[in-house]
């Protein structure tokens, strides 16, 4: 009975595939593209206010984005599709259990990867390339965005989890609401808080946190 109150509410299980292509597809390329706004939107303020070695800075600190990217498309793909499969089977226990197992995997991974920046923070920046005019620069804007890589690694991963569930609309607008954040925080820290380069890095959490929202209804998947 409870599996097919799983296939009856999941709409995976009765749409038709055009349809489902439709639904699912345009929000995931809406927020791909809105994602790729952040970095855009970074670099005209930070031009604007901190100047191009403070543009050098968050390129010097991107690697740590890109890393934090990796493992959370990696384990939210994966788990997303392991979703869908146990789903297909009308395994509804082991699709959460998948779910939760990817949650748990991202917030370990989040918080490993946030202590082993903050504590090698300048032999890394140096690794990455920093020159001494942008070191400082690099240190101080990695230090602060450090904070948000649970978070980013949570945003990254459960966004598949989401759009598996049958809701890639909401997850959609939560990567929107973030970057609606980042846009209005970006302005506010750098030109009318005067905060530099500290003003680009401290939006990260806000926006960030902002799009962390769906992250409990991908939890509770099916309860």
């Amino acid at each position: 009975m409870e599996n097919q109150k799983v296939i009856s509410e999941n709409p995976m299980g009765y749409k038709p595939v055009s349809k489902l292509l439709f639904s699912l597809a345009v929000p995931a390329v809406i927020a791909n593209i809105v994602n790729a706004l952040y970095n855009i939107v970074d670099q005209i303020f930070i031009g604007q206010g901190v100047g191009y070695l403070g543009n050098a800075a968050t390129n010097i600190a991107f690697p740590i984005t890109t890393v934090c990217m990796a493992i959370g498309l990696m384990t939210g793909l994966g788990s997303a599709a392991t979703f869908n499969l146990e789903l297909g089977r009308n395994n509804s226990d082991n699709a959460k259990k998948s779910a939760g197992t990817a949650v748990t995997m991202l917030i370990a991974c989040g918080l490993f990867i946030c202590i082993i920046v903050r504590s090698c923070l300048k032999p890394l920046m140096i690794a990455f390339g920093a020159t001494d005019r942008i070191l400082d620069y690099s240190m101080e804007y990695a230090d602060i965005t450090s904070f948000g890589i649970p978070f980013l690694l949570l945003s990254t991963g459960i966004n598949p989890l989401v759009r598996a569930d049958g809701n890639a609309a909401y997850s959609m607008m939560a990567v929107i609401t973030g970057a609606v954040l980042n846009t209005i925080l970006d302005p506010l820290f750098i030109f009318v808080f005067h905060m530099g380069i500290s003003g680009a890095a401290c939006p990260k959490g806000p926006a960030l946190a902002g799009r962390r929202r769906h992250v409990r209804m991908a939890c509770c998947s099916r309860e």
